[in-house]
């Protein structure tokens, strides 16, 4: 009897462990905690402090404010799909959604038929013309699918009830009426992804603010449709952001790493870095140089089992490599478009 009673406070206290484990795992996500079209409480400070923003900072008016928000509501939609992300996917069935034959096809006729404009564009920008198509189709099939979630709802529902990046979504919704306003836009009449990006290019609304730029001959940005200024739009987002013209994209490391330190920058994800020599020392591989001996990123995709003795493949992403993910923050990302542009340059 007194086993069985020692044996049963084991089980009560090992529970109490268990528990808060289990209770966690069961955390409701974003989705769970709202109604489809809920209408969306202006009273909370959150919001309160948004509207005195775009008063005082940017001289909107009470009745605009007012008739901006006026029945505003969630997308249940949106805050679910925001949980599981393309992304998540590991990279064997993240790439095909994007590196199809269509595409492939696609994207040659693409780059012969606006090679004047692409001409252009890598001149004045110094920007690899097939990584701009590749940012074109993996975005939005060349301009063909832009989304259709309502931008100005799905910013809402992301400022209102995505706790996790609340404050970067109320950011990003001051730009949005900003744009709309310096562009002659009626904010409720914009489509996008479910994330906040629009347009060819898929720009969130701060981006477009700051590297949106008119390609074809006028003073309007039109992301939604010119061409001319879609492309000029990617190719100024990566010149600012570090492009180098005709360099190393990535370098191919095997199917295992060599090195904790290497172990260590692929662990940390996009941000994480290794010198350029002890990449090509320690995993002991015939890579070309970084420019400017610029640190690599490590990255880890996993095959297919089906395909593959080899559960993972290892590559080493060069400076551009780093500039993709600062489009899409998604080492897998990068890796499609550039397995992308690669696949238009072939025959």
């Amino acid at each position: 009897m007194r086993i069985l009673l020692r044996f049963s406070a084991f089980l009560l206290i090992a529970a109490l462990f268990v528990l808060p484990i289990a209770a966690s795992a069961k955390e409701p996500k974003a989705a769970d905690l709202v109604e489809d079209n809920q209408v969306i409480d202006l009273r909370q400070a959150k919001y309160k402090q948004l509207f005195r923003e775009l008063e005082r900072k940017h001289h909107f008016s009470a009745q605009e404010l007012e008739q901006l928000f006026k029945g505003a509501t969630i997308s249940k939609r949106v805050l679910e799909l925001m949980d599981r992300p393309w992304e998540a996917k590991p990279y064997y069935q993240y790439f095909p959604l994007f590196i199809t034959p269509q595409n492939i096809l696609t994207g040659k006729m693409k780059l012969k038929e606006h090679k004047q404009l692409l001409d252009r564009i890598e001149q004045k920008f110094g920007v690899d013309r097939e990584i701009i198509v590749a940012i074109w189709a993996v975005e939005t099939r060349y301009g063909t699918n832009q989304g259709d979630f309502n931008i100005f709802k799905t910013l809402n529902t992301l400022f209102d009830a995505y706790p996790k990046r609340s404050e970067f979504f109320g950011k990003q919704l001051v730009d949005f009426l900003l744009l709309c306003k310096e562009n002659d836009i009626d904010p409720h009449q914009v489509n996008g992804s479910y994330a906040g990006a629009f347009g060819q290019a898929q720009f969130m609304p701060s981006s477009f603010r700051s590297y949106a730029v008119s390609f074809d001959g006028n003073k309007q940005c039109d992301l939604w449709k010119s061409v001319p200024d879609a492309l000029a739009s990617i190719a100024h987002y990566l010149q600012r952001h570090g492009w180098t013209l005709d360099a190393p994209m990535y370098a191919e490391l095997g199917h295992e790493l060599k090195n904790k330190s290497l172990i260590t920058a692929m662990n940390k994800g996009r941000k994480g870095r290794v010198a350029w020599r002890t990449v090509r020392d320690r995993q002991q591989a015939d890579i070309p140089p970084s420019p400017g001996g610029r640190d690599l990123s490590i990255v880890e995709l996993e095959l297919n089992p089906q395909q593959s003795p080899y559960k993972f493949r290892y590559v080493a992403g060069y400076p551009n490599f780093q500039t993709i993910t600062e489009y899409n923050h998604s080492n897998f990302y990068a890796m499609a478009v550039t397995e992308l542009a690669e696949a238009f340059r072939k025959p």
